[in-house]
């Protein structure tokens, strides 16, 4: 028996300045099935589940939702007819605990009971097997932590229809075989799922159906288990890949930075070398220091003690300002809260990682500016009408590929990567690596740090292994072995 069509949207459009967003694109999805949206960052995928949310009014088409006709939606319908998004960025109040997240807008007569929140959001995580404390801060939570009170968070709701964009991109192995079972209890219940992901595995993992956009527009919709990788990317990329194959080192022995016994709140007397024209990669699970740790090396958070050397000298680094002057160039892993400045122009983020460089006489020189915007657009295949576009306007690829232009446009020589293709098609993941083999081809060094273990192998020359803020091993690209990288990731 055919399942029931829970959502139905039928040609819809939108259009910004400049810009085709949507162009007449079909969505169905049936009770109890998970139905994967794929397609490269700026296909229309995040616009599409905001017409469903009604985040962003369509001007053209029609939404179905369970037999009920709408022209374009409303949060307060969306919601109010079964429909949650769980975004790649969160929808959380930091300030709030993670229970209070949970149940906000569930308390009546804006009467509020602390006790019941706090069991009520304790009842959800043992229930799904979460270990998040519901009294903490969702501000005081890592990024992993947070996705997991957002997932709960839609969850509670008892959605007709759940959209989870990206909900796997933070968590560790053992939170992902979880989210698993979670996603198969919800579809015993005959909740549809909208399953967003960049990753290949995880789609033939969960889902049934795979429907494609591309370029604004609808391509085609497949059986999960009639199709397989190539093809799928075939239809999504609609051009060749190039392939990244073995990366040829142009590593030397110069060493470019040097990290002694250095140590902060996260992390405890860690050292390392990078060389120059080297991709040091850094693995670990979630909260094993990655991040703190290049936090600490770009001044962003306070260093305890420890020393930092360039080329041989020791140098002072206390805030991102030193870093940047000392030719340091950070990507964080959170683009938009740290990354960029999403209500400005790509020119604008452009110049404010190189004002001296688009200066005349001590004056900003507009011409310059968008001289130097226009260069980093072509050179990154940033996809925008123009560069007065703003930054919020673009898909999360794009943002991600300005955050680059920022950090090239300041004249770093070594380049730190966190996560860097987080949330990245496959399209914008082979840009991004054939950038970074550019960067070490022309003499730059580059330390990166992703949970991706098949891109650290793929692209490092050398991979440092973190557990609980201390450094737990070190490989040589002859001595790769994931088994053994991820044994000394865990810690007994």
């Amino acid at each position: 028996m055919e399942q029931k069509v829970v959502l139905k949207m039928k040609g819809i459009s939108k259009f910004y300045p400049g810009v085709v967003a949507l162009d007449k694109v079909d969505l169905e999805v049936r009770e109890g099935e998970v139905h994967a949206l794929l397609g490269e960052n700026g296909a229309g995928k995040s616009t599409l589940i905001k017409v469903l949310s009604g985040a962003v009014h369509n001007e053209e088409g029609t939404i179905w939702i369970n037999g009920k006709e709408f022209n374009h939606m409303t949060p307060a319908e969306s919601r109010a007819n079964g429909v949650e998004v769980i975004y790649q960025e969160y929808n959380l109040i930091p300030a709030l605990s993670a229970a209070e997240n949970i149940c906000l807008g569930n308390q009546m007569h804006g009467i509020v009971n602390m006790k019941e929140q706090i069991r009520t959001a304790q009842e959800l995580f043992d229930k799904y097997h979460i270990n998040v404390n519901p009294r903490a801060p969702v501000a005081s939570l890592p990024t992993a932590k947070q996705q997991l009170v957002e997932i709960t968070k839609a969850i509670s709701k008892n959605p007709k229809i759940i959209v989870m964009d990206e909900p796997t991109a933070q968590l560790t192995v053992a939170e992902v075989e979880n989210l698993y079972q979670i996603i198969k209890n919800l579809k015993e219940k005959g909740t549809a799922i909208i399953f967003i992901s960049h990753r290949m595995d995880e789609l033939f993992a969960v889902t049934d159906r795979v429907t494609i956009m591309r370029d604004g527009q609808y391509v085609t919709t497949v059986n999960t288990a009639e199709t397989n990788r190539d093809a799928l990317i075939a239809l999504m990329v609609g051009r060749e890949l190039k392939s990244n194959g073995p990366r040829q080192s142009v590593a030397t022995d110069e060493v470019v930075l040097e990290v002694e016994d250095i140590s902060g709140y996260s992390n405890d007397r860690c050292s390392f070398k990078l060389h120059k024209g080297e991709i040091l990669g850094f693995a670990g699970l979630v909260g094993a220091g990655r991040t703190e740790l290049m936090r600490l090396v770009f001044g962003a958070d306070k260093k305890l003690s420890g020393t930092v050397k360039i080329r041989g000298q020791e140098v002072n680094i206390r805030s991102p300002q030193d870093a940047i002057r000392a030719g340091i160039g950070l990507i964080p892993e959170d683009r938009k809260q740290q990354g960029v400045f999403l209500n400005q122009a790509i020119s604008w983020n452009n110049a404010i990682g190189n004002i001296r460089g688009v200066t005349t006489g001590g004056l900003i020189d507009e011409k310059k500016i968008l001289k130097q915007a226009e260069e980093y657009k072509d050179r990154l295949k940033i996809k925008a009408p123009s560069v007065a576009q703003l930054v919020r306007n673009l898909s999360g690829g794009n943002q991600q590929k300005v955050v680059l232009a920022k950090v090239l446009a300041a004249e770093t020589d070594i380049v730190i990567f966190d996560e860097p293709t987080r949330g990245i098609d496959v399209g914008a993941r082979a840009e991004i690596y054939e950038l970074m083999n550019e960067l070490v081809n022309e003499g730059k060094s580059i330390l990166m740090v992703s949970s991706d273990m098949e891109e650290l192998l793929g692209m490092c020359d050398r991979i440092i292994v973190l557990a609980e803020g201390k450094i737990t091993g070190e490989f040589t690209r002859p001595e790769f072995d994931q088994e053994k990288i991820m044994s000394k990731a865990s810690v007994d």
